[in-house]
C-alpha cells in the first residue's frame, strides 16, 4: 500500500470517531435545549477537535506548534464543512421529521465532506 492509501484509511477511521463523537455532541446539545441546527454547529467543532487530535498522532506528521496546527487545521476544515453543513441542512428539510435523522443528516454530511478534508489536511495542514 502507498503511504497515501494508509493515510486515507488511517483518515477515514477517523473520520467514523469523528462521527461518533459528532452525533453523541449533537444529540446531548439537543437535549440541552439547542436545536439541530445550533447543536449541529457545537458538535461539528467537537469532531474537529477529536478529529484533528487523531489526524496529527496516527495519520500525519506532526508539523511543529500545535497551537498553530490547530487553525490551520479548523480554517483546512472548512471547505468540507461547508459541504458537510450544506448536505447536514438538505437531508434535515427533505426527509420526514424523526428522532434518528439528525444522526443520518451527520453521517450524510460527513461523507460529503470527506475528501475535500483529506486533501486539505494533507496538503495544506500537515504537508511534509
Amino acid at each position: 500500500m502507498t503511504k497515501a492509501t494508509v493515510q486515507l484509511f488511517r483518515f477515514a477511521v477517523t473520520g467514523v470517531i469523528g462521527l461518533g463523537a459528532d452525533v453523541l455532541v449533537l444529540y446531548g446539545a439537543m437535549a440541552l435545549g439547542c436545536g439541530p441546527y445550533p447543536g449541529r454547529l457545537l458538535s461539528f467543532l467537537a469532531a474537529v477537535c477529536v478529529t484533528w487530535r487523531i489526524n496529527r498522532r496516527y495519520t500525519f506528521t506532526s508539523t511543529g506548534s500545535q497551537w498553530r496546527e490547530w487553525w490551520r487545521y479548523l480554517a483546512a476544515m472548512s471547505g468540507g464543512a461547508l459541504l458537510n453543513l450544506a448536505a447536514y441542512s438538505l437531508t434535515l428539510w427533505l426527509m420526514p421529521a424523526a428522532v434518528w435523522l439528525p444522526a443520518l443528516g451527520v453521517a450524510i454530511g460527513s461523507l460529503s465532506g470527506m475528501l475535500a478534508n483529506f486533501f486539505s489536511a494533507k496538503f495544506l495542514v500537515f504537508k511534509s
